[in-house]
């Protein structure tokens, strides 16, 4: 009984974000009536306003009740939660108040206007209380209201910054201090200063220096965001997979407080992260778009023959011989349509076969195109099974396989490509823990899974149509 009289007063204390907005609304409403009834051509409102009075005294003492049993379950600072309650229990008494003068047909605009302003410093302090004491101030300041990218600025001279102030406390303040900072500490856990970090809340082993996978904080990252313990909560900005990376790097090096970046190890895909935090957001490795050797042009006729078919065949660059091809404006496709592009293979680099009805047999075709460097096939038919077929392609240094049936299992058979660089995964089926495994089996390879922009060249063709159906 006991058990279920806890549960019980955390389940009505959960009530309060959906009463907290009812005394703000009816009592603005109150007030707002109060101030018009003073003119004769309001006369009528009288009764409204002893109505909604009325009701914004209840839900005002409503809204205490259930803030105050919620104030009990989740670590909230102690002297805002102070302030909010004594607010917010004055606009249920001055509510009450206004209520009995009005009833006894007294001039009431005075407290109505008192009962506005504890309704503003109430519903300011709450605010506080959930997103910070600089909640408004913060949209002045140039990191914005946090939740967005945690490098929004540059940093200069990465390498020689303190790893901790400028790579991993962005990070932290944009995706966990506004539920373990100094204003509220869920679990009882703040991560707002390096002695509350390693203090930990009441899970212990928050960060297990050495040991990414043993500390609490990469475990509950890296959970399903269908799990009660995943961490941030699913309605939460979440974190991208740089971000993991780096929280993941900071811990297997030691998790320092007082250690610059350069003195840390850095794999290929840290040392390119950290990269474009000194110079671009997008973390994005050039791929080579001219192989070092030249090229015969390819013949008139093979060129004219795939134009007419409706395939794009364009040179990468102004005087090169070397070809993108995109099937974005075919009117239909088929097996024939890609066996047209064997007269062409030492000069085709770029691939575009996205959004088609492409299969695994089809790639035994692309898998002969041994020059290829770029090949796009996202939101096609293929499977694992077809995978295979592409590890032929020596110098292929860009994949894009963003919607498409893929697995963990499929993408390491690609691990013999050498000179792979760019890796896009974005609504496929893998994990991340199986993500964190494909970055072992590809040290070299970024590997994206959303948030990213592909790039544009200026040759591309844009067309919107409806999907192809074979």
């Amino acid at each position: 009984m006991f058990f279920l009289s806890i549960n019980l007063t955390e389940f009505i204390g959960r009530f309060h974000p959906v009463l907290v907005h009812m005394p703000v609304g009816i009592l603005l409403l109150a007030a707002l009536f109060i101030g018009l009834s003073a003119s004769k051509k309001f006369q009528s409102l009288r009764e409204a306003i002893t109505i909604s009075l009325f009701l914004g005294m209840l839900s005002a003492i409503a809204s205490c009740v259930t803030g105050f049993l919620l104030s009990k379950t989740d670590g909230y600072d102690g002297a805002l939660l102070f302030k909010h309650q004594w607010f917010a229990i004055a606009v249920a008494v001055v509510s009450a108040f206004a209520c009995y003068l009005h009833l006894k047909n007294r001039d009431t605009r005075w407290i109505a206007a008192l009962m506005v302003l504890l309704v503003m410093v109430t519903g300011h302090l709450g605010g506080s209380i959930t997103h910070g004491s600089d909640f408004l101030t913060k949209a002045f300041s140039s990191q914005g209201t946090g939740g967005g990218d945690p490098f929004g600025k540059p940093i200069p001279n990465v390498q020689d910054a303190i790893v901790y102030t400028a790579v991993i406390k962005p990070i932290l303040e944009a995706r966990c201090i506004s539920c373990h900072g100094p204003n509220k500490q869920k679990g009882k856990l703040r991560l707002d200063e390096p002695g509350f970090i390693l203090k930990g809340g009441d899970e212990s082993g928050i960060v297990m220096a050495g040991k990414p996978l043993e500390s609490s904080m990469i475990k509950r990252i890296l959970l399903s965001k269908e799990n009660k313990d995943h961490m941030p909560p699913r309605e939460k900005p979440q974190l991208d997979r740089k971000e993991i990376d780096l929280l993941n790097w900071w811990i297997t090096t030691g998790a320092q407080f007082d250690q610059k970046v350069k003195n840390l190890d850095q794999n290929d895909r840290i040392k390119l992260i950290l990269k474009s935090l000194g110079s671009e957001k997008i973390i994005e490795e050039a791929v080579s778009d001219f192989p070092d050797h030249t090229v015969e042009k390819a013949t008139e006729a093979t060129i004219k023959q795939l134009q007419d078919r409706g395939i794009a065949v364009v040179p990468i660059a102004r005087n090169s011989n070397y070809l993108s091809v995109n099937f974005v404006a075919i009117e239909s496709f088929g097996e024939k349509d890609l066996q047209m592009l064997e007269p062409i293979k030492k000069q085709l680099i770029w691939l575009k076969l996205g959004n088609l009805p492409l299969s695994d047999s089809n790639l035994e075709i692309v898998g002969k195109l041994s020059s290829l460097t770029r090949l796009y096939l996202q939101k096609t038919n293929i499977t694992d099974k077809g995978l295979q077929n592409l590890n032929n392609l020596s110098e292929l240094q860009y994949l894009n396989l963003v919607w498409t049936k893929i697995t963990a299992k499929g993408v390491e058979q690609l691990k013999g490509l050498k000179n792979l660089r760019q890796l896009y995964l974005y609504q496929t089926s893998i994990t991340a823990e199986e993500l964190n495994n494909l970055e072992k089996v590809f040290p070299k390879v970024v590997i994206d899974t959303g948030g990213y922009q592909v790039p544009v060249q200026e040759a591309d063709t844009v067309i919107l149509k409806a999907p192809i159906v074979k």
